[in-house]
């Protein structure tokens, strides 16, 4: 099982935005993946977990600047995010 790990972070202007890090990896900066919302942070994710057969834990995080409010919107759209998925399985069954 690989753990990739998902943090959550503010940059200058209080935008937030998911850096990505593959733990089984050298540690630099060329092994870290951003990620500007949850559509692309899924793609990202996906895109990684086939390189281990999807067996792969998500470990979050969140550095000190980020708000509660920033960390429940990314909540807030991974919610939707997933239920859109959830709606779009059942409408092909």
């Amino acid at each position: 099982m690989v753990i990739i790990e998902s943090v959550i972070k503010s940059n200058p202007l209080g935008k937030w935005y998911i850096e990505l890090f593959d733990t089984s990896k050298e540690d630099n900066p060329e092994h870290r993946v951003i990620c500007l919302d949850v559509f692309e942070y899924a793609n990202k994710i996906e895109e990684m977990g086939k390189e281990y057969g999807d067996e792969v834990e998500v470990a979050w995080s969140s550095d000190s600047n980020v708000s509660p409010e920033q960390i429940n919107e990314v909540r807030m759209q991974m919610n939707a995010y997933e239920a859109e998925l959830e709606a779009q399985k059942e409408s092909e069954a």
